[in-house]
């Protein structure tokens, strides 16, 4: 066995920080290679995993079979940053290993492959042209390393000795017998090795998981613990604890079974010493379909918890009823309820008894009986393999019956075996497809990281996922066993499933992808697999505006360190030419948007053979689906956040548009909340993301701006224009000499922020206060704070003074110092006036509008402006005017310092409050607003997007082969749905569909654009004959001079416009209107300042309508000469 490694996986980290990671490593050299994955910025595999991935760096993992699905585990692993993965296969490469290969980095020159053929179909894309010959697994090797030089990537060519596996914590088995699965099945479970079992055939794979009789699981579920706010309690027998959720809890709600504990109760503070007590549900909130009930931990306590949901004045409010509170102290104010996950012990069964007895992870009981034939169907081929030495040939009747007489004396003892699900299966068993690799390698890889990290519950035991509906379109149904033969080609794995003309016309495809981000690097590895667009007459452009940036090399797998900064759409379109020399692909660096429709117009979009998106934000998604629907294009749209991911297939006119999406929080609260009553920690890092642009920004902004303009604060409205100039005041008049006075102003901000607002607060508000007798006011969503007194000695006020002073003295243009020693030594010398309350302070207790500038404001206005204009002048004429004089500074959630501050600043007012703090990775989730993509998930939804762009390329018409996949790794469930149907609606007397729209050509009887009268003269019958146009119904154009067109149009337009412009309004007079009608098309829209189009789509009303119909009328589109 030889290793290869660059140097050791910094996944470990400083007080679960993410940073100053020291993992150790096994290989031959250490960190003298360049950065690599587990460099730079925290790696979203933290977000997702939790501080269980720190076991990451000191794990060590089996795979043995490097074809597709062995190669999907083994990239997953290296990419996640497992410390040592291990390769193994005793087979040499061959010509059509070759076929698909990662494309290796600068040092792998000459790897890549050409158009040529092999003899053996497997979508193994880590091999180049040189490598055939070579053993599988030490020809991989060399790339895997390349993608994360910060793992040890070793091959092993002989047996799996005992001695040799003992040296694992996971083995993985891909294309392997079933006699050396149970052979090492049996050993691994023997000495607690987490064993798995990954394959595929065709259209179908098999997950099979070991975990040992003892298995721990350190956290079960996604995300933090639920947390609420308490707003009140009763005394009573039982006592009820009334509660409020934070914004953006999403549905992360209490449950049956989970326990809870109180902290932070004033007056009741006997519940702050309880132990974790179970929570017993009553009327449960309702749960998304992907948000599975936490299995309960071991009960303890006796104060049983029964929450009901009650409707209450506040929106995200409920309430929890406790046991007896009666000889409680009465509740006064504050206090949180936060979930405690306990750990869960979980046992397995070997291999070989699981495969008599098998438990069956399914997302519904309905698709049980499905499963169980396969189940039956893989034990049957291993048995077909046992007696003739081979796989059955594609299509071969005779080979389909025998594998099924196989599985029907195993699958009499699991219950009824549908024999139609076993036929399937066995006719394509001999293929290979890389979409199927990618998705059952990243449930496998998945299962993997919980057993190193024990984040998630594992699978138990089994799972079977297939495509078979593939089997069912139209064209599949019909393939001969000579249509699936071998050609010697590279791709016979995926011919033997659909045949050689179907290869063909996927060579012939004309594919956008929106997205070279996580998503979009697997699609396109998975398109170079496959050969689409690889063909004549085929093309793929891929468009990202994007650059490679260091985070990105953890969970996209076409990107190195060398290519940093370069444009993502750009390499990686050199990426899979590299793959695949044929596929004809085009790389731009564009928006897909409304100033991109020159580019990105309807007659790009109606070339295409469809669409797939990668987005990341809920607008460009909705422009994208708007464009699709407009040019009847098909979409296939992917997502993923940490665990989960989706795929929607919108297909004209069969299925159901997007639609919107599910609306995420904006991230935006209420600013009196913010400023006065917090009460989550999602609230404080708010105020620290406000403060930061606040001191460090604006400030600079606007001072650069009044230097070169002191004029430019009259351009803005009074109140705004006083609040900028105050910024501008404070930042000339205490501009820092050096680095000793940052500090001075970090420790003055400090004691304003954390003790003075705090006090003054205080002394409007007294704890004691009442909004009315016997209502006191800090009490439900208000916690009272407390003021904090600064210490020098203590790390939290010196981390805020240090990454304070550094930011202030980068905005000034004045060199930092790191020093610890030094800052608390100019600390201890600073000394602060005492606090004086302000007397008649208002303080809002909720949103209020901008109240009209009082003259006392507009006199300080016109004296502050005076004064810094004097300054301005005296700051120009200096010596040391510095343009621009400062240097604002734009958060990144990349910059450790930046973060520093936030997590600093947020805690300190936590503490103020008695909100439990943030640790640093968590700081940088909320406060970067991070949604976290990990490998697994993306490279699985990308092959489930890819099997829908099977039945794409076959012209599918039937919508009950399509599928609507929802993913959700944490639980290791796969839910595919058909699609919905498209609305319909009724207009003009007759049903329409969504999809359905009128056409026209705009050209006139004379040859020239139609004019509006003509236009007009289209949609009503009389004149419908003499207007050469089109309708689309049902997605088929029809000819206007029907009886169907004549029968269903009689309309009588009152109102016509293109956007907001009125190009006919029957309500004007009659000059008006005919200057109107008399108008071409264009020449309506060039008068009201709109850019010529050739594409227009308008809106008319027609005379008659019902006042529902609005919305609901079938759109014009009208294409201009």
């Amino acid at each position: 066995m030889r290793g290869c490694t660059r140097g050791s996986c910094a996944c470990g980290d400083r007080d679960g920080t993410g940073r100053d990671g020291t993992g150790t490593g096994t290989g031959t050299g250490q960190g003298g290679g360049p950065p690599g994955p587990a460099d730079g910025p925290c790696p979203p595999r933290r977000y997702v995993l939790g501080g269980g991935a720190r076991r990451l760096a000191g794990a060590a993992a089996l795979v043995s079979g490097l074809r597709g699905t062995g190669a999907q585990v083994a990239a997953a692993l290296v990419l996640a940053g497992t410390g040592r993965v291990v390769l193994h296969d005793r087979g040499a490469a061959c010509a059509a290993d070759r076929a698909h290969q990662v494309p290796a980095g600068p040092g792998a020159a000459g790897r890549g492959p050409g158009c040529g053929h092999g003899d053996v179909p497997t979508p193994q894309f880590l091999l180049g042209e040189s490598d055939v010959g070579q053993n599988r697994a030490e020809a991989s090797q060399w790339v895997l390393a390349e993608l994360n030089p910060r793992v040890t990537v070793a091959a092993h060519t002989g047996e799996l000795s005992e001695a040799f596996l003992a040296s694992f914590q996971v083995v993985v088995l891909t294309e392997s017998s079933l006699e050396e699965q149970l052979r090492v099945g049996d050993f691994c479970h023997a000495r607690g090795i987490c064993f798995i079992v990954a394959d595929t055939k065709g259209l179908a794979g098999q997950l099979f998981c070991d975990f040992g009789e003892r298995f721990v699981v350190d956290d079960p579920a996604e995300g933090d613990p639920a947390c609420a706010a308490v707003q009140h309690i009763s005394q009573g027998n039982p006592g009820v604890v009334t509660c409020v959720g934070a914004e953006d809890s999403r549905g992360h709600l209490f449950c049956d079974g989970d326990l809870v504990t109180f902290s932070g109760v004033e007056g009741m503070t006997e519940l702050n010493s309880q132990d974790p007590v179970p929570v017993h549900v009553l009327g449960e909130p309702p749960r998304g379909p992907w948000q599975p009930r936490p299995r309960a931990g071991e009960l303890a306590g006796s104060l049983a918890v029964t929450m009901t949901s009650v409707p209450l004045s506040s929106p995200d409010a409920f309430r929890l009823e406790i046991g007896d509170t009666s000889t409680f102290s009465p509740y006064r104010c504050g206090g949180l309820v936060s979930q405690v996950r306990l750990p869960q012990v979980h046992s397995y069964e070997p291999l070989r008894q699981a495969l008599a007895e098998p438990r069956i992870r399914v997302a519904s009981p309905e698709e049980l009986p499905r499963s169980r034939s396969l189940h039956a169907a893989f034990q049957a081929l291993h048995a077909f393999r046992g007696e003739q030495g081979r796989l059955p040939r594609p299509r071969a009747l005779a080979d389909t019956e025998r594998v099924l007489e196989l599985a029907r004396s195993l699958g009499a003892q699991q219950g009824p075996l549908d024999e139609d699900v076993v036929r399937a299966f066995a006719s394509v068993s001999a293929g290979d497809l890389c979409p199927v690799a990618a998705v059952v390698g990243a449930l496998a890889a998945q299962e993997v990281l919980k057993a190193i990290t024990r984040k998630f519950l594992p699978l138990d035991q089994w799972l079977y996922f297939d495509a078979l509906e593939c089997l069912a379109l139209e064209g599949a149904t019909q393939l001969t066993e000579e249509d699936c033969a071998p050609r010697g080609s590279r791709y016979d794995g995926q011919i033997a499933v659909f045949g050689d003309a179907f290869q063909e016309q996927l060579g012939r495809q004309k594919y956008l992808v929106v997205g070279a981000g996580a998503i979009g690097c697997e699609l396109l590895k998975n398109f170079a697999m496959m050969g689409l667009a690889a063909g004549p007459g085929g093309d793929l452009t891929v468009t990202d505006m994007d650059t490679v940036a260091l985070s990105n090399l953890h969970r996209q797998l076409l990107y190195r360190s060398a290519d940093i900064s370069k444009p993502k759409s750009v390499v990686a379109a050199a990426a899979v030419r590299r793959m695949n020399p044929c596929i004809r692909v085009t790389a731009h660096q564009n928006q897909v948007g409304p100033a991109t429709e020159p580019l990105y117009g309807d007659s790009f979009f109606r070339c295409l053979d469809g669409v797939v998106s990668a987005l990341d934000t809920l607008e460009a998604r909705a422009y994208l689906e708007s464009r699709c629907l407009r040019c009847l294009t098909p979409l296939l749209d992917s997502g993923t956040e940490g665990p989960r991911g989706n795929v929607l297939t919108m297909v004209p006119p069969l299925t159901k548009p997007l639609g919107p999406a599910g609306t995420p929080g904006d991230g935006t609260f209420p600013l009196c909340t913010l400023r006065y009553f917090p009460r989550t920690i999602q609230h404080t890092l708010q105020w620290a993301r406000d403060e930061f642009e606040g001191l460090f920004q604006l400030p600079a902004e606007h001072v650069n701006r009044f230097m070169e303009d002191p004029a430019f604060p009259e351009q803005l409205p009074a109140g705004k224009a006083l609040e900028v100039l105050e910024q501008v005041r404070g930042s000339l008049w205490e501009r820092p000499r050096d680095w000793q006075d940052c500090v001075r102003w970090a420790h003055r901000h400090w004691q304003s922020r954390y003790h003075d607002a705090i006090a003054q607060l205080l002394h409007t508000f007294p704890p004691e206060h009442e909004t009315s007798p016997g209502v006191p006011f800090w009490v439900g969503d208000r916690s009272c704070p407390h003021p904090l007194t600064f210490d020098p000695n203590n790390d939290t006020h010196l981390e805020y003074i240090l990454a304070a002073a550094h930011l202030f003295a980068q905005a000034h243009k004045v060199t930092p110092c790191s020093d610890r020693a030094s800052v608390q030594a100019i600390l201890r010398s600073v000394v602060l006036p005492p606090f004086a309350p302000q007397e008649g302070l208002q303080i809002p207790l909720a949103e209020e509008r901008e109240e009209v500038q009082a003259p006392a404001d507009r006199g300080r206005l016109a004296e502050l402006t005076q004064d810094l204009v004097q300054r301005r002048q005296e700051l120009v004429g200096g010596e040391e005017a510095q343009v621009p004089m400062m240097e604002p500074i734009h958060f990144e959630k990349d910059n450790n310092i930046h973060i520093d501050f936030i997590m600093a600043a947020s805690n300190l007012r936590a503490e103020n409050y008695g909100i439990p703090p943030a640790d640093w990775l968590t700081s940088k989730r909320i406060a970067g607003r991070i949604i976290p993509a990990i490998i697994t998930t993306t490279a699985a939804v990308a092959g489930l997007a890819c099997l829908e762009v099977y039945k794409l390329v076959w012209g599918c018409r039937d919508p009950s082969c399509y599928r609507n996949s929802n993913l959700c790794l944490s639980d290791c469930l796969l839910l595919r749905i058909q699609p919905l149907p498209p609305p319909t609606y009724r207009y003009g007397g007759r049903e329409w569909s969504c999809w359905d729209r009128l056409e026209m050509r705009a050209v006139g009887a004379d040859g020239q654009e139609m004019t509006v009268q003509e236009v007009l003269d289209w949609l009503q019958v009389s004149l419908l004959r003499a207007a050469p146009g089109w309708v689309t119904l049902g997605g088929a154009r029809l000819d206007p001079d029907t009886h169907l067109l004549q029968r269903t149009h009689g309309w009588t337009v009152t109102m016509l416009l293109r956007g907001h412009t009125v190009l006919y309004d029957r309500e004007e007079d009659e000059e008006t209107r005919a200057r109107q009608r008399a108008q071409r098309l264009s020449e309506n829209l060039e008068d009201a300042g709109e850019p010529r189009q050739r594409e227009l789509e308008l809106y008319y009303v027609c005379e008659g309508e019902d006042a529902e119909a609005e919305d609901a009328r079938p759109p014009l589109l009208c294409s201009l000469p």
